[in-house]
């Protein structure tokens, strides 16, 4: 299992519209992109800062996204932005939820 982590930056006081387009639009969007699993986001302290984390099947099914289906999302979170998010994918090596432990994944 892959993680594509993104960091945004929001502009002041758009947490909580950010928040209902992450729901009402992304989230959809994202169950149509194959190998996705599940989509977790955090806010700091000051609601500005999110971290938006995407798990995926694989590694290649997570970098497609970029392209396939990432643009989109852009799009609709863009009057939300401060700045680019910059993402980075990285390998899942423990997950409770998914029931990954290091063992698992460093035998596969």
């Amino acid at each position: 299992m892959f993680a594509r982590n993104v960091t945004i930056n929001l502009k002041p006081n758009t947490l909580n519209d950010f928040t209902q387009t992450l729901e009402k639009d992304v989230v959809p969007m994202l169950r149509k992109q194959p190998g996705f699993r599940d989509e977790i986001a955090l806010a700091g302290d000051t609601d500005t800062n999110v971290i938006a984390i995407s798990l995926w099947d694989t590694k290649e099914q997570a970098e497609a996204y970029a392209t396939a289906g990432y643009p989109a999302v852009l799009k609709s979170l863009e009057k939300f932005l401060d700045g680019t998010p910059k993402v980075q994918v990285s390998k899942v090596i423990n997950s409770t939820t998914h029931k990954l432990s290091a063992a698992a994944v460093i035998a596969a």
